[in-house]
């Protein structure tokens, strides 16, 4: 635990902000050519507001220039409703200026999701085996929300700032050249902290966004089924809490931090925002007596005033929000960089209906360049016939038939399918023609029945049925309160290991592939369960080649080939009958595993 506590703490001083270089802002505006028409509305939106903004202040010189030393109650009257006017023009371009924007964000949002989600499907099982849950889910989620504000406020604020600061500078130096110069002359004061508060703020974000992946993380791994079983078996419940406590507090600390961040800068800013009115007061009172303003001059240059502080004010704020939404860029950028280790080559070919011949030739596979898994494999399996494949746990059987369907890739050697190396067919036709039964079924929290149509989504009821008989569940499915319509729960938790195997048996025999792997499918079970399974596999394996990973002597006797597995190796290779008189691993695996289990 105190470990744990431990990593909460970070140094600030270890992360580096990232360069804003011209690929990074071109990769950034690309998400945002595909709404160039509304962007050009936005657009024209702040530059008609920038303008008629102007037109207030300047009504307010003229009512108290003219209208009133005049008492011309007409030329009052019409000031005002002018004024009034633009106000509410100024109102309905804001709301349309702000629903485009969000409209864009939003748009720009969803793009990013569907093309990390799709980019997420398309990595391999090692990228998964790496990776946190918790920091998969914050980068699809949190992180690309967080972006959304690039252009809702950052991108918005930003051009609307530098439309007002150079038509109000324009209209301020028209009126009175010396008093522009006045009130412009602290606006350096507003620029010069910005990149030391920005900098800060990157850390921060930057550190808040990976305690979030944290804090995600706990709560998957904790509230999952297995987790919440863990939990409480092992009466954990309390440590999981503080930890989640511990975490939950760093993050919202970090976030206040962000919050308060350049607080100081801004209460400056503040500062020399009400400092600026007062020197126009009096030096605009000089040139009053002077002669060379009148009064409302006076009233309407401390009235742009503030239209010319708000947006540089704004424009400094928006680079500390520019270096938190790129922490948040590299972030998702870092995702969608990741190399994609498995994909189709470029004439890759459509692999049509197969006879079911798989040859593996010479092949090694590593998890990582320092470590093999397996070494030399070498061997050929006829169409419509079993393999068994059997060693102990950690030989590489698993690995064996993952590299089948290319979850993952050999690293040298080559894996054919009627003499078609699989290599060079698009990954989409190759695993459709197989199916695999896992060791520990997976099922969706849906119902059986969608959950069976995930081997064949325009099944009929009709077939749905023929392939839960010949699984031997559907007269089970018809006991339970909704039949086929009955949620399983999250992982099918409220099923039973059998009855579950069975369901994915199912799933597989809609699925109707040519190849069909079998992952220690009946280890687990009771004799019960067993019996069932075994008869399901009848129609499952009729006439499919089948690669099983067995611990069962029934399974074994039952194959036309034996593979034992040893060190990532093909030890052995044979029938039953004559690799059970060698003096060699497979008789003692036989002895000490597979003869108890005769009857």
């Amino acid at each position: 635990m105190k470990q744990g506590i431990g990593r909460l703490r970070f140094a600030d001083e270890n992360i580096e902000m990232p360069k804003v270089t011209k690929k990074m802002l071109t990769r950034i505006l690309s998400y945002f050519i595909p709404y160039w028409t509304r962007m050009l509305l936005v657009i024209g939106c702040i530059i008609v507001s920038s303008i008629l903004g102007l037109v207030p202040p300047i009504l307010i010189k003229n009512i108290i220039d003219k209208a009133l030393p005049q008492k011309d109650l007409k030329l009052l009257s019409l000031f005002i409703f002018v004024s009034i006017g633009i106000t509410i023009v100024l109102g309905l371009l804001q709301v349309a200026q702000s629903y485009l924007s969000v409209w864009i964000s939003k748009h720009i949002m969803v793009t990013m999701k569907n093309q990390m989600y799709s980019h997420l499907q398309r990595m391999s099982l090692n990228f998964y085996s790496a990776a946190k849950p918790g920091e998969i889910t914050t980068r699809l989620t949190s992180d690309i929300e967080g972006i959304q504000d690039i252009f809702n406020s950052t991108v918005v604020n930003a051009l609307s700032s530098i439309f007002v600061l150079i038509s109000t500078a324009i209209v301020l130096v028209t009126m009175n050249w010396k008093l522009a110069l006045v009130g412009m002359i602290i606006l350096p004061t507003f620029i010069v902290p910005t990149r030391k508060v920005g900098k800060l703020k990157w850390k921060i974000a930057t550190k808040s966004q990976e305690r979030i992946s944290d804090l995600n993380q706990i709560i998957q791994e904790t509230f999952s089924i297995s987790g919440a079983i863990l939990t409480k078996i092992f009466t954990k419940e309390k440590d999981e809490y503080v930890k989640f406590k511990c975490m939950n507090q760093e993050v919202a600390s970090l976030q206040i931090r962000e919050s308060i961040v350049g607080r100081w800068f801004r209460m400056t800013i503040t500062t020399f925002i009400a400092i600026g009115p007062m020197l126009i007061y009096f030096y605009g009172g000089y040139l009053y007596i002077q002669g060379e303003i009148t009064i409302g001059s006076i009233i309407a240059f401390v009235a742009l005033l503030g239209r010319l502080y708000s947006p540089v004010s704004q424009l400094s704020n928006i680079h500390i929000d520019v270096t938190r939404s790129l922490a948040l860029f590299k972030r998702i950028f870092e995702y969608f960089d990741q190399k994609q280790e498995i994909k189709d080559n470029p004439n890759a070919l459509h692999l049509e209906k197969i006879k079911g011949k798989v040859d593996f030739n010479k092949v090694h596979f590593a998890y990582n360049s320092e470590v093999r898994v397996l070494e030399d494999i070498s061997f050929s399996v006829d169409p419509g016939t079993m393999v068994a494949l059997v060693g102990s746990s950690g030989a590489g059987k698993t690995t064996i038939t993952n590299l089948i369907p290319r979850l993952y890739d050999v690293i040298d050697g080559s894996i054919k399918i009627d003499d078609q190396d699989i290599r060079d067919v698009t990954l989409e036709s190759l695993r459709k023609q197989i199916g695999i039964v896992m060791q520990e079924p997976y099922l969706f929290n849906d119902t059986i029945e969608e959950n069976l149509r995930y081997g064949k989504s325009d099944a009929t009821e009709d077939e749905i049925i023929k392939a839960c008989k010949a699984a031997y569940i559907h007269d089970f499915i018809m006991t339970l309160p909704e039949n086929y319509k009955t949620v399983v729960g999250n992982r099918g938790i409220k099923l039973s290991g059998g009855e579950k195997q069975r369901v994915s048996i199912a799933r597989v025999i809609l699925k109707n592939p040519r190849i069909i792997i079998l992952d220690e499918a009946t280890s687990s079970l009771d004799s019960v369960s067993e019996e069932y399974i075994q008869k399901a596999m009848i129609p499952l394996l009729s006439n499919r080649t089948s690669f099983v990973i067995a611990h069962r002597l029934s399974t074994v006797l039952a194959s036309d080939q034996i593979l034992v597995i040893e060190n990532g190796m093909v030890a052995e290779h044979g029938k039953h009958e004559e690799l059970v008189h060698k003096e060699g691993l497979y008789q003692q695996l036989y002895e000490t595993q597979f003869k108890s289990q005769k009857r």
